[in-house]
C-alpha cells in the first residue's frame, strides 16, 4: 500500500469569494489551495484572477453538457498540470 499523508496545509473547505465575469458578480466556492492555484495561473498568463475565470468560463459554457463553473475552474487546473 503506498505511503499516503495529507496535505501540509491540511484539509480546508472550500472558501467563497464574488468575481465580476461579463459584467455580472457571481460567486464562487473553492479550496483555498484551487484559489491559489487559480491566482498564479492568472500571473502566468498575464491575466487578472477575473479575466482567467471569465475565458474557463466561457470554455465551459461551450461544453456539450456544461458543469458548474466551480467544478469547471478545478478540472482546468487539474488537466493543466498534466500537460
Amino acid at each position: 500500500m503506498p505511503d499516503i499523508a495529507a496535505p501540509a496545509c491540511g484539509f480546508i473547505g472550500p472558501v467563497k469569494r464574488s468575481i465580476t465575469i461579463a459584467g455580472h458578480q457571481t460567486s464562487i466556492s473553492l479550496e483555498p489551495v484551487f484559489w491559489r492555484a487559480l491566482e498564479e495561473a492568472a500571473q502566468g498568463c498575464g491575466l487578472p484572477l477575473s479575466a482567467l475565470v471569465a475565458e474557463i468560463d466561457v470554455l465551459r459554457i461551450a461544453a456539450d453538457e456544461p458543469p458548474n463553473l466551480a467544478s469547471a475552474l478545478r478540472s482546468w487546473l487539474f488537466a493543466r498540470t498534466l500537460t
